[in-house]
């Protein structure tokens, strides 16, 4: 079912709104990588790498040993991915916008209700 012309006209105003207003998404903190974590990381990833195609190649000779490395392996790369993408804890990346103080929320109201004055108030303030 298609859209009626208000309806089209009140969607793409909201996604202008959302594409040049919403300050949010941009000025979130987010935490930063540290370069140190990646290249541990990375060298765990290979010495992973590493202990798996040893498991494998020894694998065909003595069975239980050549499983256990290859598997051993494969956790040691999973866990070199998990630090390498892991942010460290006290830095904070730095955002290009500051970010505004936001005003409480008023409790008691349902979601629809805070989106509505959200929109009204971004309707008196462009």
């Amino acid at each position: 079912m298609p859209l009626s012309e208000q309806e089209q006209r009140l969607l793409d105003e909201m996604e202008r709104h959302l594409m040049s207003n919403d300050t949010d998404v941009v000025s979130a903190p987010s935490r930063a990588l540290s370069y140190r974590n990646i290249v541990l990381g990375s060298i765990l990833v290979l010495a992973g790498l590493g202990a798996l195609v040893v498991g494998v190649s020894i694998g065909f000779n003595t069975g239980f040993l050549g499983i256990a490395v290859g598997v051993l392996g494969f956790l040691l790369m999973v866990g070199g991915v998990i630090f390498a993408v892991t942010p460290t804890r006290g830095a904070v990346a730095s955002t290009p916008t500051a970010a505004k103080p936001r005003a409480a929320r008023p409790t008691g109201s349902s979601f629809m209700d805070r989106m509505n004055d959200r929109w009204d108030r971004r309707r008196e303030n462009p």
